[in-house]
């Protein structure tokens, strides 16, 4: 009895937890799909499909460049953030010198600084590299809240590895370079998944930094162009297109989820190599 008691709690926590979750998400699509007053009205399941928010979306804004823009963004965040920080987790992870230690703790300790500590100081920097309103301006800036988390992350994996891989391959005539991207990147797929997929929601997610550094509509993000979206007053706001607009947004955060689950978990969870 108190073994079904305690696995009927079970599944009742978890599917709390499901609906918690999912439920702001699943009601935005339903908001999404009205119009009109229809708006205002509580319906839990969707009585009409009106998709006409979504199309109003991408012909009252340029919407389509802001989803662009945070493409761009964003994988050029991920790929910069891999190749730093797999780099960088050799050099941390694989070669003995003084201070390793100490380097990766101020690795570290550059992710407890909020945004908007360094706001002004990043605002200054990308003013004087020629890069405001610029989308490189937002991958220099995203670059300092991804790279500590990949290069921890990669190096505590890295780290793990069995040195008698990297022995064999310097016995073959391997060079730094060669040792990192044919026997180590095969082995951290995982962690490498990982890590990019948070590095992508960081990106893609990001407010402060893109609302900052941008100016014209063009350039702006999908985050600062659902909150710039707005009606014919402050008290008209359009909520069945910024509801559209934010379900569109979240798609594709969604789908990579669920396309690398097993990778992420691996990456998580991996200590070790098998076999």
């Amino acid at each position: 009895m108190k073994k079904l008691l305690g696995w009927v709690g079970f599944y009742l926590l978890v599917a709390a937890i499901i609906l918690y979750s999912v439920f702001p998400f699943y009601y935005a699509i339903v908001t999404s799909l009205k119009a009109g007053s229809q708006l205002f009205s509580v319906e839990y399941f969707p009585t009409t499909w009106n998709w006409d928010n979504y199309v109003s979306v991408f012909r009252e804004q340029p919407f389509a460049y802001n989803l662009l823009n945070s493409v761009l963004v964003s994988f050029s965040v991920v790929a910069l953030s891999l190749f730093f920080g797999v780099t960088a987790a050799f050099a941390l992870g694989r070669v003995q010198f003084r201070g390793r230690g100490l380097l990766l703790m101020t690795v570290l300790a550059v992710s407890m600084f909020p945004q908007v500590a360094v706001l002004s100081g990043m605002f200054e920097l990308i003013r004087g590299l020629g890069l405001y309103n610029n989308l490189l301006g937002l991958v220099i800036s995203y670059m300092i809240f991804t790279l500590p988390f990949t290069v921890w992350v990669l190096t505590t994996f890295m780290r793990d590895l069995p040195k008698e891989l990297e022995e064999a391959a310097i016995m073959d005539g391997a060079n730094p370079w060669q040792i990192i991207v044919k026997v180590f990147m095969p082995l951290m797929w995982p962690a490498l998944v990982t890590t990019g997929l948070l590095a992508f929601i960081a990106a893609w997610n990001e407010f402060l930094f893109a609302l900052t550094f941008t100016l014209t509509n063009t350039q702006r993000t999908v985050p600062v162009a659902i909150a710039l979206i707005s009606g014919a007053s402050q008290y008209e706001l359009p909520w069945g297109n910024i509801m559209a607009a934010s379900v569109i947004v979240t798609l594709p955060v969604v789908i990579l989820v669920l396309i690398f689950q097993r990778r992420i978990v691996s990456g998580l969870t991996a200590g070790a190599v098998k076999g």
